[in-house]
């Protein structure tokens, strides 16, 4: 801790030496591009070192290696390094603070002043700016707020006026949630729940007007232009801006409604998704800032002397929207749709700050990637472009202009990675840490959850703790413009969170469960696999599907163990059932497990993602010639690497995968081995009553009952495409 505290202080002391030229400047959006932890370097190697691999190269590669006996070892201890178990991304905590300014683009940058961008300070201060000099429209500023019914129809307004009294808030905190089930055309299946015992469900609009979404100007008239691409010839005339999923999506989103939308794929609706939340987001945005500036003309033509209470219209810090990413990437994407959504014509194009650098330091240069690397379509569209998965940005947003790289406490919204976040809200202890950024936090986006399934679940837990808490500073903040709800650390009630996943999964639900507390509710998206994974299976081999009981949640990972190691490994031990691969999906087990089969001298390889790549074509050339009977391997090396195995003729999936094609890709690599006999084939997959959603995603949900029920193995033979 000490060591991190000491690597932090360039952060620290570049956040606080010009704290007289703004009360802003206490925590900067420090940035870093070049990946320096082991993990970093591991996730890149599948674009960077893998170039000229093609299975032959593997062969002759893992050929001249001397190589250890045991087929490539990742690391010189038996045991789960603390380190190595909790993830390598924990290790640049220290070390990537001690970048402060982020010099990694542009040396100029670590100047202190020319980051923190004084000069261009009061242009984009929401303090000392006015209506009149922020947008052209102000006199249908004026005219909406004088229109009393259109201004309390606005959701926003609705949302974030809304008062309540403190037994009210206490009965929202210990009263349980009470839910009901709608279907909507494109949505489906949905579970609307609230603590409100007035909780109404929301019915689908099945046509929507721009002009009645009570949008900010100008997004009315640039929204349609900008989504243009998504929409068919079949999108009705009176409909001519969104999607249907879209339409649904942001239906639910304008009510601000907390939403769990777990079908999300980066090859059909990811973009669509990203519009419709990136317009809900600038939209609220929009709306705040105009509503300051508004007050801002009204307090400076008031009389002196005259205490108006009317003017509570911020947050006890100025960032309103986080929205979470892994990639930069996603970040470039992001940006990009909102300086499109501002630009009203070509004529009328915005100031966009730091752009170029912006520019530099978030995109990619397509010679970067290799040529010859054939992966699945999907792999292709969820590593597109930057995949550092360590950034954080603030964007400071008003109608003429945007600011990139502004400092946090300036910021409207910031874009970051979990691990972007974890970095600079730091551990208990630390002296260096800074999260009253998310003091007030309005909309809270998490966007491709599943993903940091496979980077580090523990940042986004960690982000849920810290987020709408009282700051610790006030930031020269004016009370007098502070909204009640901020005052009475009541924000948690007020703040959306919109979850995107490729996947239901309980660590997911859990977090929609447990970290959102909206008062006006909360809809999930709940529908049910009708057929699995299974059915893309091409090869014909049977599936045995073998029931481990476990007490309780708790206990199934000791159980799992000692039923593999009891009742499967016995049965695999004899030499003609060579070839086996031991799919394991969690990193932790896949120790556990190395331990046991080193402690037993048993004759095996190992893969997982922190394998070197010498490593892994010894593992793979000793595995396909036979002279390593089990190879162990990561369902994380799997998702960050997608090699094909060849030579698998029997295959154990430990635990069910948490992406379902995976459990039909990995099975079709056994059509990759030339001299293997279809008869051997085997497939033996463990399960318990807590797998219920990784079953059905696998084998459909009728299946999914059956098993459920029956405490027998299950057999089930699939020949091709069902």
């Amino acid at each position: 801790q000490s060591e991190d505290s000491d690597k932090s202080s360039t952060e620290s002391d570049s956040e606080t030496e010009v704290e007289q030229v703004s009360v802003y400047h206490k925590l900067l959006a420090t940035l870093k591009t070049s990946p320096e932890s082991e993990s970093e370097e591991e996730e890149d190697e599948s674009e960077s070192e893998e170039a000229g691999e093609s299975e032959t190269e593997t062969d002759s590669e893992g050929s001249q290696e001397t190589g250890e006996a045991d087929g490539g070892e990742e690391d010189k201890n038996d045991v789960p390094d603390q380190k190595e178990v909790t993830d390598t991304a924990e290790q640049t905590l220290g070390q990537e603070q001690a970048d402060g300014a982020d010099t990694s683009c542009d040396p100029s940058h670590g100047v202190i002043e020319e980051f923190t961008d004084v000069k261009h300070e009061s242009e984009f201060s929401l303090e000392t700016n006015f209506m009149e000099e922020e947008s052209g429209d102000c006199n249908a500023d004026k005219r909406d707020s004088n229109s009393s019914q259109a201004f309390s129809e606005d959701p926003f307004k609705q949302h974030m006026d809304k008062e309540f009294e403190e037994k009210e808030v206490e009965k929202m905190s210990t009263l349980p949630k009470t839910s009901s089930q709608s279907k909507w055309p494109r949505l489906g299946q949905l579970t609307f729940s609230s603590t409100s015992e007035k909780h109404k469900t929301l019915k689908a609009d099945k046509e929507v007007d721009v002009k009645q979404l009570y949008l900010h100007k100008p997004l009315e008239s640039t929204w349609p232009k900008v989504n243009k691409q998504f929409l068919s010839s079949v999108n009705k005339p009176s409909d001519p801006s969104f999607t249907p999923l879209q339409r649904e999506l942001f239906c639910i989103m304008n009510t601000y409604r907390d939403l769990f939308y777990p079908e999300r794929n980066a090859l059909t609706n990811g973009e669509e998704i990203r519009h419709a939340y990136c317009l809900h987001a600038l939209n609220h945005v929009l709306k705040a800032n105009a509503q300051v500036l508004s007050n801002n003309a009204k307090r400076r033509d008031q009389k002196p002397g005259t205490d108006n209470d009317d003017y509570r219209d911020q947050g006890l810090t100025r960032p309103k929207v986080l929205m979470i990413v892994p990639f930069r990437e996603c970040a470039l994407r992001i940006v990009h749709i909102f300086i499109s959504l501002l630009e009203v014509n070509d004529k009328r194009k915005i100031d966009v700050s730091n752009k170029k650098r912006f520019k530099g330091e978030f995109g990619s240069d397509p010679e970067e990637k290799p040529p010859n690397l054939k992966r699945p379509e999907d792999y292709e569209a969820v590593f597109a472009g930057n995949i550092d998965d360590h950034f954080r940005i603030g964007v400071a947003i008003l109608q003429k202009s945007m600011r990139l790289y502004a400092p946090f406490y300036s910021s409207d919204i910031i874009i970051a990675s979990p691990l972007g976040v974890r970095t600079i809200i730091g551990a208990e202890g630390e002296k260096k840490r800074d999260f009253d950024f998310l003091s007030s936090i309005e909309i809270l986006i998490i966007d491709q959850a599943d993903i940091y399934l496979m980077q580090n679940w523990e940042h986004v837990l960690h982000l849920m703790k810290h987020i709408n808490l009282l700051p610790l500073d006030s930031h020269g903040v004016d009370f007098s413009r502070v909204r009640m709800l901020n005052l009475n650390n009541w924000s948690k009630y007020y703040r959306q969170t919109l979850l995107f996943s490729a996947l239901q999964d309980p660590q997911i639900n859990s977090v929609f469960n447990k970290h959102c507390f909206n008062y006006v509710g909360q809809v999930a998206v709940r529908n049910v696999p009708l057929s699995g994974s299974i059915s893309h299976v091409v090869v014909q081999l049977p599936h045995v599907f073998r029931r481990l009981e476990a007490e309780n949640l708790t206990s199934v990972i000791d159980t799992r163990f000692q039923f593999f190691v009891d009742k499967v490994l016995p049965e695999y031990r004899d030499a003609i059932m060579s070839h086996t691969l031991i799919y394991v999906p969690s990193y932790f087990d896949y120790v556990r497990l190395r331990n046991y089969f080193k402690k037993e001298d048993l004759n095996f390889t190992h893969i997982c993602e922190y394998t070197k790549k010498a490593g892994v074509c010894r593992a793979r050339r000793f595995f396909l010639k036979g002279e390593k009977q089990f190879l162990l391997f990561t369902e994380r090396f799997h998702f960050y690497k997608r090699y094909t195995i060849k030579g698998i003729r029997n295959l154990i999936f430990y635990e069910l995968p948490t992406y379902s094609h995976f459990y039909s890709e990995i099975c079709n690599m056994m059509k990759a081995t030339d001299n293997g006999v279809d008869a051997t084939w085997t497939c033996t997959v463990l399960y318990s009553k807590y797998d219920a959603q990784k079953l059905a995603a696998v084998v459909g949900i009728d299946r999914t009952a059956q098993m459920l029920q029956s405490t027998k193995n299950v057999h089930l033979f699939v020949t091709g495409e069902n």
